[in-house]
């Protein structure tokens, strides 16, 4: 027999304090009392209307409570843990598994991308995810992933920082949804096909507006780089891992030009990123016979994908199988490994997760 009556899992009956202990508090008692025959039916339908009145306010506000932390695409799902159990596999103690939408709906990306050490991170993770594993992420995890993307770009529209990372980005996701609108009906399409199409004219208004980004020059009264001396700023350039980042630093000036053509640079490069074996099967010489470093970098990177380097990533627990962003500040000042380890030395534990270890994480 079907249930009728009140929600079970509402609160109950209210009850106040008196001086003679808890009683249970009705609605109509500070009218009716002894004087309840002199009360006339249209007092108590006034009253009864004020009552169910006050219920609907209070439902429509809880509503509203709701559809704010759900439903409000501009605003992060609300979670107040920064950690995710990794789980591949229903247990005695646990079931179901861990998807790699729900981890990234859990973890925290819209501040990592506010962290100058994690923003290179959160923008390959997103690049990894629009190549690969964009149709396995869920609805809420979509709307996620380009709030998340919005962010991104509104942030270097207004620093101007990154944006070629950026620009690689928005190229690799549009190529993406190209394929998938062209290919409907083919593949598995989570949502519908006109909030893809949206998704992918909004992609497009921001690469347009990257593209006629002007970056305005900076005048400074101070020293600049180019007042170091010159074995500073031959340092400096040694501690560059990205080649595009030395081409375009030696454009700006002569001296650094002389500097970023130096062979002794490239072929630290080299080996930073290849393997010795590597360049004897893609071995350059240049025309006195000397090995050209800049042209071999630029022929392994063909071939062989360049070493990742991050200021900070992910950290895995391999004790707890737990998933977390770690808190340099707040584990010096309260000893805290950032996620609910029971293990004797946490940080022993701890491996770091590069982007494609983290949605390798999630492959079953």
């Amino acid at each position: 027999m079907p249930f009728l009556g009140q929600d079970w899992r509402s609160p109950g009956w209210s009850w106040i304090k008196t001086e003679d202990g808890w009683k249970r508090f009705e609605y109509l008692s500070h009218k009716l009392g002894d004087n309840i025959n002199e009360l006339t039916l249209e007092e108590l339908d006034i009253d009864k209307e004020n009552i169910y009145m006050g219920d609907v306010c209070e439902v429509a506000a809880k509503k509203r409570k709701k559809d704010f932390f759900n439903n409000n695409t501009k605003s992060q799902f609300f979670f107040q843990e920064r950690w995710i159990y990794v789980q591949k596999e229903s247990t005695r103690e646990r079931h179901g598994y861990c998807t790699l939408g729900e981890a990234f709906n859990r973890l925290d990306f819209s501040s990592a991308i506010q962290d100058v050490r994690r923003f290179n991170y959160v923008v390959k993770l997103l690049q990894l995810i629009a190549k690969s594993q964009l149709t396995s992420l869920s609805g809420a995890a979509q709307k996620n992933y380009f709030n998340v993307l919005e962010k991104i770009v509104r942030k270097v529209l207004d620093d101007h920082h990154n944006p070629r990372l950026i620009k690689a980005l928005l190229d690799d996701l549009s190529s993406t949804l190209c394929i998938l609108i062209r290919e409907v009906g083919k593949c598995v399409l989570i949502g519908n096909i006109n909030i893809w199409v949206c998704r992918l004219e909004t992609i497009l208004n921001w690469q347009q507006q990257l593209n006629n980004l002007q970056i305005p020059k900076q005048v400074s009264n101070g020293m600049t780089l180019s007042d170091l001396p010159l074995h500073m700023q031959n340092n400096i350039l040694f501690k560059f891992s990205d080649a595009c980042d030395i081409i375009n630093l030696g454009q700006t000036t002569p001296t650094l030009q002389m500097l970023s053509e130096d062979r002794q640079l490239w072929k630290k490069l080299c080996l930073f990123h290849f393997a010795e074996k590597q360049f004897c099967r893609h071995l350059s010489l240049s025309e006195k016979g000397h090995v050209d470093w800049k042209l071999m970098f630029f022929t392994l990177q063909k071939y062989y994908p360049v070493k990742e380097q991050y200021g900070d990533t992910l950290q895995f627990c391999r004790h707890c199988s737990i998933l977390f962003w770690n808190d340099r500040h707040l584990a010096l000042i309260f000893k805290d490994s950032g996620h609910p380890c029971t293990a004797n030395d946490p940080d022993s534990c701890l491996t770091p997760v590069s982007p494609q270890h983290f949605i390798d994480l999630f492959k079953f």
